[in-house]
Order: C-alpha cells, then structure tokens, then sequence
C-alpha cells in the first residue's frame, strides 16, 4: 500500500481494486498523470472521470453537496458503492470534469480503495482498468497481461461484491444515469 501511494504521489497512473472492477487511478490534480491514463484508457479527456474519496473531506475538495433533501439523499450513501454527479467546485480540473461543471464522486466502501485514498492523502482518479469498449477487468493475471506494462504499479487485492460498476446518479434530479 505504501508503494503504491509513493508511486501515485510522484505522479504514477496505478491499478487498483474497487467494489466491482480493477481501477485505473492517479491524482486529480496532476494533469500529466490524468493524461497518461487516458491514453492508456484510448478515452477523451471530454467523458470526465470518476473521484473516490475515503471519506467527505476529500470528495469536498473538488464536489459541492446538493441543498436538502438531495443531500441527504446523498450522504446516506456513503460509504459506500453509490457515484453521484455533482455540481464541481470552480477550481476542479477540467480534465477531470471533461470541461463540464459537474463532476462524478464517491465515497468508497471498498477497504483496500478507502485506505489507498487515505495513504496518498487526497481523493483519487477512479475509472475502470479496461482500453475504452472493452470489458473492464475483474481477474488480477488478465489485467496484469493485458495493462500491467502500461501503468506503474498494480495493487493486488480482492474486488469488492459488486457484479458491476457502481450506479451513477444525478445528484440534483437522483435520476440513474449508469444502472
């Protein structure tokens, strides 16, 4: 785990496990390093990307929490397997929010992905560990085989209960937009 956060905080792109799939992951704010994972990814900087946060504090830093009742709404998901898209906080990276004024955030449940978000000190990128249209990876030796040379660790581990993605909601309406 130390390593891993070593080599995030230095600016490495890393796989990861998460609730449902192997994620790709880096820094937000470290433009190179976003960059780096969407080539990786062959992904438009445009489709924005997800942030996962240990806790609210790190969610914060780059979201702003709907007014009630969504809010609460919200919040009584986390911890845990729920991504809502809110409205981003006007310094968040455009590379992150894909020019948007929103962006895609969670406060994760999953063990390994929480205590990896509080050893690099910040919330971190989280998209699947796949190239753009094909399947995401769930089997640790298939994403070292297909990924493993591209990215500058991989932190094994086990992958959280889910049978897919985490659901995306819209913070303001609640409506689904990834079931």
């Amino acid at each position: 785990m130390s390593r891993a956060a070593r080599i995030v905080r230095g600016g490495g792109v890393i796989a990861y496990p998460t609730e449902a799939v192997f994620g790709l992951g880096c820094l937000p704010r470290d433009r190179r390093a976003v960059l780096r994972l969407l080539a990786i990814k062959h992904r438009s900087w445009r489709k924005g990307l997800i942030l996962i946060g240990a806790d609210l504090a790190q969610i914060e830093r780059y979201a702003l929490l709907p007014p009630e009742p969504q809010r609460s709404e919200v919040l009584a998901t986390w911890p845990g397997p729920h991504t809502w898209v809110l409205d981003a906080r006007p310094d968040a990276p455009r590379w992150i929010t894909g020019g948007r004024s929103n962006v895609a955030v969670r406060v994760t449940a999953h063990p390994q992905a929480a205590e990896l978000c509080r050893a690099v000190g910040e919330a971190l990128v989280s998209t699947s560990a796949n190239v753009s249209r094909r399947p995401p990876h769930r089997r640790l030796l298939r994403l070292r085989h297909d990924l493993g040379a591209r990215v500058d660790f991989v932190l094994a581990g086990p992958l959280g209960g889910l049978a897919a993605p985490t659901a995306i909601r819209d913070g303001r309406s609640g409506q689904v937009l990834r079931g």
